[in-house]
This record gives C-alpha cells, structure tokens and sequence, in this order.
C-alpha cells in the first residue's frame, strides 16, 4: 500500500517492505543446514508441520490445516507479477488520489461513520486514534468490508513459503495463521488475499496475534464482520505504531512559485522505506516554513514538526506532514497510499 511500490501491492503494512527487500538466504534453512528449494510440496509442508509441532501447535490444528493442502499456481503467478510496474516510470499521485479517493470511498466512509457513532468515543478514548482515521484505513483497504478476498489463506500462505522468493516471510505467516487457529479462529473465517492479509483491515496472521483486539468485549476479536472489533484493531495498530493523539496527520501547502527546494532536501537515509523517505524534505517546525513562504491550508500547529513533499514535482501541489503520517506508513510504505488515506480522512470527516 506509491513511489517506492509503484502500484500498490494487495498487501497491507509492514508486509510491503518484506515483499520488495526479502532476504537472500532463507534464515530458516540457514539453521537447519538443508537446501529446501528443491523439495516438493508435500516434503516441504512435512518441515513446515514439524516447525509448527516445535513452536508449539496441535497436531489436530496442523492436520486439518495441512492435509490435503495443495499449492496455488494462481497465487505464483501474482507473487512474481510485484511489483507490477515499470520501476523508472511512476504514476502521478493526482491519478492515484482520483481512484483512491473518490465519491463511493468518501460517501462510504461517512455512512459508516454514522452508523459506527455509538462506538466511535469509547474507541477513541482507549487509543486515542480518530476515527476519521480508522475509516480510511477500512475504506482503502477492503472499501468497508465489500472486498476482503477470497483465497483460501492456508494454501496461498503455504504455496508462497513452498516457491520460495520470500520463504521465510511466508513461512512465518503460516505457523503465525496455525496458531490463530489453535486460538480458536473458525477455520472458515480464513479467507482473504493472494498475499496471506484478511479481514477488514487487511491484517497479517502474525499481526492479528499481535494486535487484534476484542472491541464489544465478547471474548472474540473478530476483523471480519465485527464493527467494534475492527476499529479497535487498527486503533490499536496505530498506537502500537506511535500515533500521537491530537495531531494532525498534515495539510495541503501553497508552494511559492520559484521556491528554492535545495536547502530543504533531506540528508537522512531512512532505516526503512528508504525511497519514501527520500522524497520527504528535512523536517523544520510549522513556523519555520511559513517564514520560507510555504503555508499550510489546514490547521497545523505552528510549533509542529513537519515535513514538504511535493509528490508530483515542483509546482504540482504541495504538503506538510507531520509525524503522524509516518505512523500511516507504517501500515503501508508508500506516499501515495499515506496521503490518499489522510485525505480520505479530512473527507469523510468533512
């Protein structure tokens, strides 16, 4: 979820950087000293059984997840379409933000912001996470609900960790999918992307045993039809993240015509979604860009850290970020798909 992914992968958060920066060796067959990339299917699911077994999952969860399993060409071929595009010629964000942020993802946000108010304080309150916020996400990712995916997890999971590219990835995603099971997920819930995300919010198996959170109090954190679960995990994934209660995400900026960028470009090499940083500018208060000519067309605190990216060029329309906006990158490592969510956010908030 894009300068640094061109299109967007079907993939949510975290999972994007792995994708595109998988490690050259798998770790796993580092340690066991064994060459897995010839083994065959059901060989290698063997292995995959017995790291579940040691990790300490059932044998009846690992049989009824495993057995009969076969792999997916269809989930292949995806994988090894990523990331889809011409690497050196990238999309505008103007043409991103119009598919992304349109009338059905606008009015379905604020539909389900009406029907969500009752759950919206309380939610708010115990992450300290708009709600604004969190119906972007909802909306970006499945459009409320209306496309969570079919594939069959186990298989696609499997068949990815099998073929090989991203192995370790994927093989942790699968032992992480075993355990919600052993947890008590319904099988029959796990259904969702080509790449191992479902539910509402896209989660990874291994960020849905790390974040996922009961939102009603029923004993069950259910990400796929529950309303107050699904808010309550992605609250809960932003203040895992960092997000700083009160601030905003960031604003549109008038650029003086003329402006002198040089000054202002980042020295930084970021630790992660170097690319997506890179085409951030240094980071300088509110006030100190007011004094450079560059306004903020919202709300923004003057004392506020932010950063300038203009991600269509110079002269093309400009923003002001704040730390926040990092926070959304951690859910998907991409400009465009930050930006159109805070959009989308002041949208449906509108």
């Amino acid at each position: 979820m894009s300068l640094f992914r061109k299109i967007k992968l079907a993939v949510p958060m975290g999972l994007a950087v792995a994708l595109l920066f998988p490690p050259a060796v798998p770790v796993a067959a580092q340690e066991q000293g064994q060459d897995t990339s010839r083994l065959g299917f059901d060989s290698y699911m063997q292995l995959l059984a017995a790291r579940a077994r040691g990790e300490g999952v059932s044998e009846a969860t690992i049989a009824r997840m495993t057995n009969g399993l076969t792999p997916n060409p269809r989930v292949v071929d995806l994988d090894r379409a990523q990331p889809g595009a011409n690497p050196n010629v990238a999309p505008s964000f103007a043409g991103y933000f119009r598919s992304h942020v349109d009338g059905v993802r606008i009015s379905g946000g604020r539909t389900m912001l009406a029907q969500v108010s009752g759950l919206v304080p309380q939610v708010e309150r115990d992450y300290g996470v708009p709600a604004k916020v969190l119906l972007a996400i909802w909306g970006h990712e499945t459009n409320y609900g209306r496309y969570k995916g079919d594939f069959d997890l186990a298989r696609s999971l499997a068949t990815l960790a099998w073929e090989g590219r991203r192995r370790e990835l994927f093989a942790d995603e699968f032992i992480a999918l075993l355990k919600m099971v052993d947890r008590g997920v319904p099988r029959e819930r796990l259904y969702g992307s080509w790449a191992g995300a479902f539910g509402n919010p896209q989660f990874l198996p291994s960020v849905y045993l790390r974040l996922a959170r009961d939102g009603d109090g029923d004993g069950d954190a259910d990400i796929w039809q529950d309303r107050a679960d699904t808010l309550a995990s992605i609250a809960n994934y932003f203040r895992d993240a960092g997000w700083r209660p009160g601030e905003p995400w960031g604003t549109r900026a008038l650029v003086p015509a003329g402006f002198n960028a040089s000054p202002v470009v980042t020295r930084l090499e970021a630790p992660s979604c170097p690319r997506v940083h890179a085409r951030q500018s240094t980071w300088k208060t509110v006030a100190e860009w007011r004094a450079l000519g560059v306004q903020p067309m919202g709300y923004l605190p003057e004392g506020t850290m932010a950063t300038l990216i203009e991600p269509d060029g110079r002269g093309t329309g400009g923003f002001l970020l704040t730390g926040n906006y990092k926070v959304i990158l951690q859910y998907n490592c991409s400009n465009y798909y930050a930006l159109s969510v805070g959009l989308l956010a002041d949208e449906i908030a509108r």
